[in-house]
């Protein structure tokens, strides 16, 4: 994996960004963002480290790359590179499952967004809302109503870009380790 993402200059104009879609053959071009996405979990969630260690960006990759691969076997799984020119600055991978009715009436499949992946130098240039514009554009055309996205409770400017997103919070996931001790009832 290269570094490659902290050294390029700042892109200025993403004016119109293509979209392509990846398949199983094509996970290995996702690699360096990933990486700066890595990087980003480990700077944003500090307060899990007595709990949850972080592993090296090799380990993540190669585990991160064995589950796009599992996802992309399902057909309907969409693996979404944006790119500017040939410069590829954010990608999506994002998956169905079935909603089993509950509570709300949500549909009976709902999306998750599994990874969104923003190059740094892209931020604040729209890239993540013109991404999630055509995740919206190829999810309404099969009738998938709901979308799943999870972020760090820490990383406030992704929760803010979710809500300026039209995010709602739903559902607050705790962790801890097994052996763990706290206070009981």
């Amino acid at each position: 994996m290269q570094n490659s993402l902290m050294t390029k200059p700042r892109p200025t104009d993403v004016g119109v960004l293509g979209f392509r879609y990846l398949g199983a053959h094509e996970v290995e071009e996702l690699a360096d963002l990933w990486g700066a996405l890595h990087q980003q979990h480990a700077l944003s969630a500090p307060h899990l480290s007595d709990i949850i260690s972080t592993t090296s960006l090799d380990e993540s990759w190669r585990r991160r790359r064995s589950q796009y691969l599992e996802w992309l076997a399902d057909p309907e799984t969409l693996a979404i590179l944006a790119e500017n020119g040939d410069d590829p600055a954010a990608y999506a991978m994002v998956t169905l499952r079935a909603n089993p009715q509950g509570t709300w009436d949500r549909g009976e499949r709902v999306a998750v967004v599994q990874t969104f992946a923003i190059d740094p130098e892209y931020a604040g240039t729209r890239v993540g809302s013109k991404l999630l514009e055509e995740i919206r554009h190829q999810l309404a055309a099969t009738g998938i109503r709901d979308i799943e996205f999870s972020a760090l409770a820490t990383a406030s400017e992704d929760i803010s870009f979710l809500e300026t997103e039209g995010f709602r919070p739903f559902v607050t996931t705790m962790v801890c380790r097994v052996d763990g001790f706290g206070a009981h009832d």
